[in-house]
């Protein structure tokens, strides 16, 4: 699994508005000068993370965009589905769908919704609080955060 450009580079806006003081007002180009990313597909980005209810932007002066909800309340699984849509590990996830040649002989799709629920599950246990830090802070979370593969038990 790799994410789209488009994914990633949301990901990267939004841990560096992260970085900003609270409710502070931002902008498309403030974001795309911090980041490298290219300004229409900044604004692109913001467009489609507003609409996903993971900025509030206004216009006029005074206006920007800011995060609707705290860093630690904004996972890396809300951020990718903002972009990409539903994560879906396989077609097959999707009952509405009927596209696999291997459909009606597969034994494994029963079981791809517990898959996919493990893979969004991981990414939703990873906070933008967590994307924002400084690098070598990463491994030294306040609460003893600990990247693990599902069903991995890590020391504490």
């Amino acid at each position: 699994m790799r994410l789209t450009s488009l994914a990633d580079y949301a990901v990267v806006m939004m841990a560096a508005a992260a970085r900003h003081d609270a409710g502070a007002r931002l902008s498309a180009t403030v974001l795309a000068e911090e980041t490298g990313i290219p300004l229409p597909t900044a604004q692109k980005l913001t467009g489609r993370l507003a609409a996903a209810g993971l900025l509030e932007t206004a216009r006029g002066s005074g206006g920007g965009l800011c995060l609707t909800r705290t860093a630690a309340e904004i996972s890396l699984a809300d951020i990718i589905e903002a972009v990409e849509g539903p994560i879906q590990m396989t077609s097959c996830v999707d009952a509405e769908r009927h596209d696999c040649a291997l459909e009606q002989a597969c034994q494994v799709r029963p079981h791809m919704g517990v898959v996919n629920g493990a893979v969004r599950g991981a990414l939703a246990a990873v906070s933008l609080d967590q994307l924002s830090c400084a690098p070598a802070q990463a491994g030294a979370q306040k609460d003893g955060w600990t990247p693990a593969f599902a069903g991995e038990q890590v020391a504490s």
